[in-house]
C-alpha cells in the first residue's frame, strides 16, 4: 500500500512526462515507484496505437531521462529507470485500451458480479462490442468492474484461404 507521499510523487512524476512524450505520439499508461534498498525503481510504462517498438521504448527512455534531470521531481536519492510498453497483464480501464486491443480476447468482471468473455469487435468512447460466441454484445465501460486481455496460444486465424 502506498503513502499519500508516495502517491504525491508518482503523480508529479507522470504530470512531468504526459506532454514530452505526447509529442512523441506515447501515452504514460503507469509510473511506479518502488524502494530497493538505497535506491528506488522508477518503471514508466507507455502504450501507442499500432503498440510500442522497442525504438519507442528506447526513444521514450532517453526523454524520460532528460525530462527528470531538468526536473527536481525525483530528488536526490538515486533511482533506476525502466519503460517499459503497457503488456497485456494490465487492466483496460480507459476506452483506448479496448480500442488498442481490437481483435483480442478479453474476460469483463461486470459491475453486477457477472462476467463475460468475447472478443473486441468494435469500441467507442462509451462502449466496446464484444463477440460473445457469435453474438454482439455492446458493454458500456460504467458497467465494467475490471477487465483483462486473455491471452490465446493457438488461436486459428479467421481469414481463409482462397486459393
Amino acid at each position: 500500500m502506498s503513502t499519500p507521499h508516495q502517491d504525491a510523487t508518482r503523480d508529479r512524476i507522470e504530470a512531468e512526462l504526459v506532454d514530452p512524450l505526447r509529442v512523441m505520439g506515447l501515452d504514460v499508461e503507469a509510473v511506479e515507484v518502488t524502494p530497493a534498498g538505497k535506491r528506488r525503481v522508477l518503471r514508466v510504462a507507455v502504450d501507442k496505437d499500432g503498440g510500442v517498438t522497442l525504438d519507442d521504448v528506447a526513444d521514450a527512455t532517453r526523454e524520460v531521462s532528460r525530462v527528470l534531470d531538468e526536473s527536481d521531481v525525483m530528488g536526490e536519492m538515486p533511482y533506476t529507470l525502466e519503460v517499459t510498453s503497457r503488456g497485456v497483464d494490465r487492466p483496460l480501464t480507459l476506452p483506448r485500451h479496448w480500442r488498442r486491443n481490437q481483435d483480442r480476447l478479453v474476460k469483463a468482471t461486470l459491475t453486477d458480479g457477472s462476467s463475460v468473455t468475447g472478443r473486441i469487435v468494435g469500441s467507442a468512447e462509451e462502449s466496446a462490442t464484444l463477440d460473445v460466441e457469435g453474438t454482439r454484445r455492446e458493454v458500456a465501460y460504467t458497467d465494467v468492474a475490471k477487465a483483462l486481455v486473455q491471452i490465446e496460444f493457438n488461436r486459428k486465424s479467421e481469414k481463409k484461404d482462397d486459393d
